[in-house]
């Protein structure tokens, strides 16, 4: 069964942030690097990151004791300021994420289509657990 066969997965968190600081904070490298794993014993020791239509990124994420790293990388497909980023990711799949503003707070919305190695579970709670690390840095750049 090919990834676009199966439905598409869904994770969400509530930035206590304006959308302009969660806007940046996603899309700089230098914060990428930062919060861009999902759990301690993981990190992303480089980032690149061309945020428009058309741009592209890539970034590098590892174990920190070096037994395993991939590299995560894709293109924009629209990205409008603050508001949209429709990217496919290097193995075709599709991601779109929706930033909704209210006022000092932003919820993120992001969905994806799964890949078929991993169960879908184990991939929702992945990007959820990066999803909730970046509402963690960001919130701290804050406070």
């Amino acid at each position: 069964m090919n990834a676009t066969d199966q439905a598409t997965i869904t994770v969400e968190a509530t930035v206590n942030a304006p959308v302009q600081k969660v806007w940046d904070t996603w899309a700089n490298p230098e914060h990428i690097t930062k919060w861009c794993n999902a759990s301690d014993d993981w990190h992303t020791p480089h980032a690149e990151n061309d945020l428009r239509t058309g741009g592209k990124f890539s970034s590098r994420m590892e174990a920190k004791d070096g037994s395993f790293g991939f590299d995560f990388w894709g293109t924009y497909d629209e990205v409008k300021h603050n508001e949209l980023i429709d990217y496919t990711m290097g193995d075709g799949r599709k991601v779109k994420i929706i930033f909704s503003s209210d006022g000092s707070t932003t919820k993120i919305t992001e969905t994806f289509e799964p890949e078929t190695t991993n169960p879908i579970e184990m991939q929702k709670g992945g990007w959820q657990a990066i999803l909730d690390n970046f509402k963690k840095y960001t919130e701290g750049l804050i406070g």
